[in-house]
């Protein structure tokens, strides 16, 4: 388990379209809804039950090889939120997968899994970076975070 300082104020919010992007986490996997309708195929997120291309409910979850790019972030002076000001200077990236490019997913740019928010310097993000997903226990939820493929 995570502890105070590494731990988010804020968990996931899991629901029915969702709960299998979390299974896949708690493994160690980044996984991505996408069409398993014969002529789409896209992939999606946030989850949800409809294709927003085709409206097919068909659906399955590919494996991603969890690299990305930095795409853009935020270090919020000050945090955004009263209890992250023991966390500051934290950030938000937002993440554009190497392999669903047009995938984005928020998360927090850390030095290992289990770091603590803060742990890389703001100064060291870079939009465009090259990040690879970590995976840590917050309150008994698996959640990705991201680490620079070169630090």
């Amino acid at each position: 388990m995570a502890d105070e300082k590494t731990a988010p104020l804020l968990t996931p919010t899991q629901d029915d379209d969702g709960a299998p992007f979390w299974a896949y986490a708690a493994r160690g996997e980044l996984r991505i809804q996408t069409c398993a309708a014969p002529d789409c195929g896209e992939p999606r997120f946030p989850p949800r039950p409809c294709c927003p291309h085709c409206q097919s409910f068909d659906s399955t979850w590919q494996k991603t090889n969890g690299r990305g790019r930095i795409w853009s972030y935020v270090v919020p002076h000050p945090p955004l939120l009263p209890a992250y000001a023991a966390h500051a200077p934290y950030n938000a990236i937002i993440v554009e997968l190497a392999d669903a490019p047009r995938i984005r997913l928020v998360g927090n740019l850390v030095t290992s899994a289990d770091a603590p928010l803060d742990s890389v310097a703001p100064d060291r993000i870079r939009i465009g970076a090259r990040v690879q997903a970590v995976f840590t226990d917050v309150d008994g939820t698996t959640v990705p975070r991201w680490v620079l493929e070169r630090p």
